[in-house]
């Protein structure tokens, strides 16, 4: 079950690797303590994600890692 989270002045940086098409993310990295927030930045008004802080490391480490396939896009919906 999931609770809303108040991400109200969350401190929102953009991806490192940002494209100029608009396919961005952003999060709010130290906002809530053990979890990190993620969000589309074309739609800063719209939900978030909210991603253990563990869970959102092993994502970081395997995209270093190059286990994602350059220039593939990733669509679940």
């Amino acid at each position: 079950m999931s609770h809303p989270v108040d991400l109200t002045g969350a401190p929102w940086s953009k991806s490192s690797h940002s494209q100029s098409g608009g396919a961005c993310v952003e999060v709010a990295l130290g906002f809530i303590s053990g979890s990190v927030p993620v969000r589309d930045s074309k739609d800063p008004d719209g939900p978030a994600l909210v991603f253990p802080a563990a869970a959102f490391a092993a994502f970081v480490g395997a995209v270093k890692a190059g286990e994602f396939a350059e220039g593939e896009q990733y669509v679940t919906a």
